[in-house]
Formats: C-alpha cells, structure tokens, sequence
C-alpha cells in the first residue's frame, strides 16, 4: 500500500492494526475517528496489503479516509522480503490462512515501525485485530498494553474463545457432524455446519491458525467490541463469568459500539429513485462488497421479488462462481443474469443498481421499510441504527452464526430457508414468503416493534453518560495516564 501520511504530534499515540481486507480496515478506521474526540490522543493506523484482491481497493480507501481524516496518520509497514513472504502453496484453500502467514511474517516489520512511533510520542496501547495475535510479541518487547479490538458481534466472540476448549474435546471435526447443535456459553446453540467455512475442518490450516489465534487472545490487556450491552447481556454475562474460557480468565471486555459509517451525502440516482417512494414502502436488498450470487439464483431472487408485488430497491453483484468471493466480477449484465423482461415490467415500483449503493443512507432513507442482508455484522449493526426490519440470508464468514443470534435470540429479523441446502438455491417461492412476511405479515410487525426498540437502546449507548461512551472513556482515561487496564 503506497499512500503514507503522518502527523507531527508529541501528543501520546494509540496504534491500530487491523489484518489486511476492507472489513477489518473499515471498522479500525472508525474506532480510530472516536478515540479523535479526545484531544489527548493522536491515533496512528498500520496497514498491510493483502495477500488475496478483496473486492474493493484498501489502498483507494486509505487515500480517501486520508484525507477526510487528517488527524489519523496512516503508515503502510513494509511487505514481508520474498525469502519470508507467504507461500500461495498452502494445504488450506481459505484466504484466512494467507492472511495468518502474512501477519505474521509481518511482526519484524510491526517491530520496527512501533520502534520509531516510540521515538516522536510515547505509543500508549496497541490495538489488534484479533487475526493478529502474533503482534502481541513485538508489543510486549517494547512494554507496549495490547488490546484487541473485535469487529463482529460479542456474541460470536463467546463462541470463538470457547472454540479451543471444544476443539480438545470434540473427537472429530464439524464438518462431520452435520447439523448436530453445538453448545457454546452465552450463544444459541449452533449447528455444525453452520460454522464459518475455515473451521469446518480440524486438518486444514485456516482452522489450526484460529485455534491458536482464539488462545492467544486472552493475553492481552482487554478487548475492545463493537456491540452495546443492552444487545448482548447473556453472551457479554459468560464472557464476564470466565464460562467461555474454562480455566482462565478472560481480559475485561469494553463495548465501545455500535460503531457505523457517517452515511455522507453521494447524490447516487437511487436516492432519488427513493425520494419518490412511499414511506416505509421499499425493500432493500443488499449482500455486501463481497455477496455474489450465480445467475440461477439471481434469477430466482428477481422471480420472487416480481411476485411478492412490493417495492424494491436491488444491488446485483453477478459472478458465475459464489465461492470465489476474492475476485472482482465484472459488471453484471442485467439482461442476461435477471428474468426477460423483468427490469421494464418491475420498473413502476423497482429499481435494479449495479455493483454498489450507500448502504448507509439507504437504510436511513424514510421509504426503506426492510433490509435483506447478508448478515456481515457492519451491515447488523447499520441496520438497528437506521430502525430497518432485516431478513436474514447468510453467505461467508461468521455470518450463518449472527443470523442465529439475530433471528433465534434477538428477534431482529426473519431468516431465509434454503441456503444451507446441499444445492445452495433459495427458491422464488421463499423469497416471495419471506419479503411478504416482513411488509405485511404479523411476525413482521414484531420485528419492526424489537428493532425500533434496539435503535433506540443503540443511540443511548453512545451518547452522553451511555455504557458504551463511559466504557471507551475508562479506556482513554487509562491510555492517556499511561497505566495499564486492571
């Protein structure tokens, strides 16, 4: 990554260091911009390219949050040499496997960029993604409080720190034991199959890198997660209990959330599509930078869409091959992935965008009246602030887990069928039912009244006097004095 800007300042510095792709990169970015509101603090931001193209440019966005952010320094650290770079020949086929190998041949790196922070401003805490717990040995060689920040919801990360104590009493792996239910403490229970695709194996190197990564994570000084305490009391209560981690205590756990894009004005043609519809009337559809779908499935989607006659507002990512989520596709071809015909007859209450939308503003936008999303936790936690009624349809990652905990426990949306057949095709019908059942049905209206409600507890938990606001407070008050977390 070639952008670098720095920031002369004396001030004492905190350092974020996410694992290279978008996501991670997106959500330190915002935990960088609130630790700004203290004037006591200067953030500095650690980037590495990724070993594997992630859908969107990391290196555009730098230079974009660059310079809406000027206070932020960002500082590319140097790639690993070609004699210790990540070998593209792992056993695993899963991406995460690449990313473990670079960050960690990345520490030396780390080491000496952290080395010459120290040398203009005392480097206050250093904050990791939890992809990232090799980084904790360069921060304990210079006496630097490590934390980790995780950016999904505390409910998975209860699941996952129990993950190595079930992996030593688990006599096979997940993927053989079908959809037999997994008890994890603070979290419904789980079907095997639907954990995230790298740990379904115990053989595969992804899956050792977790494990070992879940372990490591409760050395350091705290974790910090985006999520609030009135969404999360049971998986936040084991946390706090020592039920996930047997044996060990777990670090104090912050909720700093939720943290979500500004949602800044783009003037994109579907805001004003939306300007002319009738309030609460539109369903957005929705899958993230990296939610593509083959042209069968993109078809049933649009079938049902037509059928269940309510308004809609589509982003389509075509791609002929769902499980290459690491690869850019081309600019979908409506006419050849969507129905015949169906763009012009749907044209009165539909409209199909291409590739991207503002998600953000979308959501906020008064005629948005529910949100079919993938369920990545960024696009959870934007969907309770803007008040949107979700329908849940997982695809990658820990996804399939948050669609439990949203749909099971919260009651925050209504979860698609089909997805986790062997064929992988949600069929029209299902689409239709389930977009009927969020406009127009009882169960619905439920989950309008619980959403409504997680809005309202998400605002006051970032406010003044929130639990959220006073838990990062404790932390900056900690940072600046220079002490360490009790």
């Amino acid at each position: 990554m070639s952008t670098t800007t720095t920031t002369t300042t004396t001030k004492p510095t905190v350092v974020l260091f996410p694992s290279p792709g978008m996501g991670h990169l997106v959500s330190m970015v915002e935990l960088g911009e609130l630790l700004l509101r203290t004037n006591s603090l200067s953030v500095t931001i650690l980037t590495l390219e990724p070993p594997f193209h992630t859908g969107a440019t990391a290196t555009n966005f730098v230079a974009r949050a660059a310079e809406s952010h000027p206070d932020i320094s960002f500082l590319p650290l140097d790639a690993p040499t070609a004699t210790t770079a990540p070998s593209p020949a792992s056993s695993s086929p899963h991406h995460e496997a690449l990313a473990f190998d670079l960050l960690r041949q990345s520490v030396p790196s780390l080491l000496s960029a952290l080395r010459a922070l120290s040398l203009s401003s005392p480097v206050r805490a250093l904050v990791l993604d939890f992809f990232c717990t090799d980084a904790l040995d360069a921060a304990a060689a210079l006496r630097i409080p490590a934390y980790f920040f995780f950016t999904s919801s505390a409910s998975a990360l209860a699941a996952f720190l129990h993950l190595p104590f079930l992996h030593s009493h688990l006599p096979s792996s997940f993927k053989d034991m079908g959809d037999t239910p997994v008890a994890f403490p603070g979290h419904p229970d789980i079907p095997a199959s639907h954990m995230p695709l790298p740990m379904l194996d115990r053989a595969d190197d992804a899956y050792k890198g977790f494990i070992r990564h879940f372990e490591r994570m409760v050395s350091a000084q705290g974790i910090l997660v985006n999520t609030f305490e009135w969404l999360e009391p049971r998986a936040l209560g084991a946390l706090r209990a020592g039920l996930c981690v047997p044996g060990r205590p777990v670090p104090p756990v912050y909720c700093v959330g939720p943290l979500t894009r500004g949602g800044k004005s783009t003037g994109h043609e579907c805001l004003r599509w939306l300007d002319a519809q009738p309030r609460g009337s539109v369903v957005f559809l929705c899958f993230g930078s990296l939610g593509v779908f083959t042209a069968e499935q993109l078809r049933e989607i649009a079938t049902g869409l037509e059928r269940s006659g309510h308004r809609f507002l589509w982003v389509v990512r075509a791609s002929e091959d769902p499980h290459r989520l690491f690869t850019r596709p081309a600019e979908p071809d409506l006419g050849r992935v969507l129905p015949e015909g169906f763009v012009e007859r749907t044209k009165e209450r539909g409209l199909v965008v291409k590739t991207w939308a503002p998600q953000v503003e979308v959501l906020r936008h008064a005629a948005t009246g529910g949100f079919v999303t993938h369920c990545g936790w960024n696009s959870v936690l934007e969907g309770i602030c803007a008040g949107a009624a979700m329908i849940a349809w997982p695809l990658y990652a820990e996804q399939r887990m948050n669609k439990v905990v949203m749909v099971e426990e919260w009651g925050l949306g209504l979860g698609i069928e089909g997805y986790d057949r062997e064929e992988g095709v949600v069929g029209a019908a299902e689409v239709e039912r389930k977009v009927r059942m969020l406009m127009e049905g009882e169960e619905g209206r439920r989950v309008r009244e619980r959403v409504a409600a997680a809005k309202d507890a998400a605002a006051k938990a970032v406010a003044e006097g929130g639990a959220s606001r006073e838990a990062l407070n404790e932390l900056l008050r900690t940072w600046i004095a220079g002490e360490v977390s009790p």
